[in-house]
């Protein structure tokens, strides 16, 4: 199991993402103390963060941002998310890690 994917099931996959608000450009940096570590370059102000989170890893994904749904963390920096229909190796390939 890829160190960032923390659970598969036939619900879908659940990551371990660590957000850093506030960034020069939108960019996957790798995986950090078992966490996807994202840099967006929205603010951390009013869920325009998690949005753009979404929006940043369906674009990489290539799936609808409805399939990308937080489950824990939404006014935190470390976010559990559910990205339905992948796997985990799909996830991993598509993400490029």
């Amino acid at each position: 199991m890829f160190e960032f994917i923390s659970k598969e099931d036939e619900r879908g996959v659940t990551l371990k993402v660590r957000v850093q608000p506030g960034a020069s450009r939108d960019e996957i940096v790798g995986v950090v103390e078992g966490a996807l570590r994202i840099r967006l370059t929205s603010p951390p102000v009013e869920g325009a963060a998690n949005k753009r989170c979404i929006r940043f890893l369906s674009k990489k994904l290539r799936i609808a941002q409805s399939r990308i749904s937080i489950l824990r963390g939404e006014r935190s920096r470390e976010k559990i998310l559910r990205v339905q229909g992948l796997t985990s190796g799909e996830v991993r390939d598509r993400l490029s890690i």
